[in-house]
């Protein structure tokens, strides 16, 4: 959900806490210096202002603000609950740690109450932080911000332990130093956004229907970034806490609520409390989106647009909400009405390079081309756009067979994260004109100047030398190139592919398990194995396993692979036939090609229905990949014979 992109990201709290008052007294050569001021500043308080320019230069300034200026006596702790917490917690920080004398008349008395921090304790901690010796800072921090009036002392020893302790001793502290500071309203938001911080929602739930109690309409923002779980029993036991809470006038805690919801299915109750949320605040764009997200869920996609559209001639400067239109649009395969509205977009926001790039693609996708190299061409005049601009040049005119223009703008792609697929497109385009020197020399400039997909461009140069007929001589290079880059796994799978399954056995045997012992989840690997391991033992019950492992995988598992899927399928349909077990050869792939019809998987069962003598089966099939694949005709490659 747009709206929740807020909620996971890592919380600014320790930051604002975490002021780092002791990074001049790294300096070795400053700590002697300080010390003397020290010595001297104590003892005679009626001069500390004479000091002021050496702290200054030794001491962070928010600290030594907190050592020499009093606050007024009229300043109240409770004044700022609904101010920012960010803002609340750096005024905080800049109050005093202990009392420091100011002068009155002629006369100035030092008056340091014994249960007060100490300064020369915290002069300790500081010191001790720097010399990297958080635990004892830490330690020292926490015992004196339990003395009296020590709140800039609280929110140093939160931000050190915040850094240096897990999350719970954090909390604990927290809660200790609340509860002897009952009416210090900025602790309740710390233990609040500690709480959902350590996920523990009873504590966070009464900590924040206290601090609604004492203003319903509280700014929680800045509690909830960073908070929001991960695991569907957090969420609940989140939503379960947040229940009971009565969140109508607080739009933070309401959108919370609706966010939980939406993800738990109901999105009726999500709605009443986004509606609560846009009440208050009516225009705030990720409030509208979510509104947008729970209403696809329910209501028919033209109710939607309106709204959408509704709230976005409302918020007209709102880039996002034209993103949202727009996108929702795309998934509506509405491909025709999204480029309209993103020619609308990029008329508004002329400048923005993200809704010019979109815009450029999505015409692309509807065939636009003049448009589309329009778009493009104002994109390449953006330095951080050039790249991405040349890279789809490229396929905009690949796509109108323009294939001298389509080299010219992918050979000039250099972003490194398209360069490889440029250069492949270029290789695929001297190929088509059989110029297979100018393919190699495309790989072997793509080498020089991108020394990180060498390992690629050999194994590109290997498929050039094999669609050449010359196996051997890729294979050769495949091995020289793995003597270069002994651990590229890319090289050592395609040099393993090249091998004979027996002839190569115990060569490709090491090359496989030497690969699975650098990944030994990468189901590719494990089902080369399985088919090297039948090749030999139809039998092998390692092999077996391994292959019968890769087609049970669900689709909804993160490993699943379609085409992994596919080809596992046809080593244990090749095993099933060296058995004459044709009925199994038709179990396990009829339906995978009735599907998507593959050329392997054809032949296979080609080979399985001849086996049976079903010639009607014989004659249906082999037309079907006459007409496919043009099997059996004289443009067939040798790559048929593999199959």
């Amino acid at each position: 959900m747009a709206f929740f992109g807020f909620l996971s990201r890592p919380t600014a709290l320790s930051a604002f806490i975490a002021k780092p008052y002791a990074q001049t007294l790294r300096s070795p050569t400053r700590r002697p210096i300080l010390i003397v001021v020290v010595v001297l500043l104590w003892p005679m308080p009626a001069q500390a202002h004479i000091f002021r320019p050496l702290l200054d230069a030794l001491i962070p300034s928010a600290l030594v603000n907190a050592l020499v200026k009093k606050p007024s006596t009229n300043e109240t702790k409770n004044d700022d609950a609904n101010r920012p917490l960010n803002t609340r917690i750096n005024e905080t920080q800049t109050t005093r740690l202990v009392d420091s004398a100011k002068p009155s008349g002629t006369n100035s008395v030092l008056q340091t109450s014994l249960n007060e921090p100490s300064l020369y304790a915290l002069l300790d901690a500081e010191f001790a932080a720097a010399r990297g010796e958080p635990k004892r800072a830490v330690t020292i921090y926490k015992q004196q911000s339990l003395k009296d009036d020590a709140t800039a002392v609280f929110e140093r020893a939160l931000g050190l332990s915040l850094r240096n302790d897990n999350i719970n001793s954090s909390l604990s502290f927290a809660q200790t130093w609340q509860h002897q500071n009952p009416d210090h309203v900025p602790a309740w938001f710390y233990v609040a956004h500690l709480a959902l911080k350590a996920h523990d929602y009873t504590l966070a739930g009464e900590t924040l229907s206290r601090i609604l109690r004492y203003d319903p309409r509280a700014d929680l923002s800045e509690i909830l970034i960073g908070i929001y779980p991960t695991t569907a029993s957090d969420q609940r036991e989140l939503l379960a806490a947040l229940q009971p809470i009565d969140s109508q006038k607080n739009a933070s805690l309401s959108v919370l609520k609706a966010g939980l919801l939406y993800q738990f299915n109901e999105p009726k109750s999500a709605l009443i409390h986004i509606d609560r949320a846009l009440f208050i605040q009516p225009d705030y764009v990720p409030f509208i989106t979510l509104k947008g997200d729970i209403l696809r869920k329910i209501e028919p996609s033209a109710t939607v647009l309106t709204y959408i559209g509704q709230a976005r001639l409302r918020n007209p400067s709102s880039k996002n909400l034209y993103l949202y239109e727009i996108r929702y649009l795309l998934d509506l395969k509405q491909s025709d009405a999204a480029w309209q509205l993103l020619l609308e977009a990029h008329n508004r926001f002329a400048e923005d390079e993200e809704i010019t790039l979109l815009a450029a693609l999505v015409s692309l996708d509807i065939e636009q081309y003049r448009s589309a190299d329009q778009l493009l061409n104002i994109l390449a005049k953006s330095p951080a756009y050039l790249d991405q601009a040349y890279y789809y040049l490229g396929i905009s005119a690949e796509r109108q067979q323009r294939f001298e223009q389509a080299k010219y703008y992918l050979n000039g792609v250099m972003q490194e994260d398209l360069v490889l697929a440029a250069r492949k497109k270029v290789v695929t385009f001297e190929l088509l004109n059989d110029n297979v020197d100018a393919a190699l020399a495309t790989l072997a400039t793509l080498r020089q100047q991108f020394e990180v997909f060498a390992p690629e461009s050999y194994v590109l140069q290997a498929d050039i030398l094999l669609q050449q007929n010359q196996a051997n001589e890729a294979l050769g290079l495949l091995t020289q190139a793995s003597y270069t880059y002994p651990n590229s796994e890319v090289i050592l799978f395609a040099r393993s592919r090249l091998l004979d399954d027996v002839k190569d056995y115990a060569v490709k045997r090491t090359l496989l398990n030497h690969l699975q012992a650098l990944d030994p989840k990468e189901l590719a690997y494990q089902l080369s194995y399985a088919q090297l391991l039948l090749s030999n033992d139809s039998n092998s019950e390692q092999g077996l396993t391994l292959a019968s492992a890769i087609i049970q995988m669900r689709y909804d598992d993160p490993r699943y692979d379609n085409e992994l899927h596919l080809q596992a399928l046809n080593v244990l349909a090749t095993n099933a036939l060296t058995k004459a077990n044709y009925a199994q050869v038709i179990e396990y792939l009829q339906t995978p090609y009735d599907v998507l019809p593959n050329l392997r998987s054809g032949v296979l069962l080609l080979r399985a229905y001849q086996g049976l003598g079903d010639t009607a089966k014989v004659n249906a099939l082999l037309a079907d990949l006459q007409q496919r694949f043009s099997f059996g005709q004289d443009n067939v490659t040798d790559r048929i014979q593999l199959y």
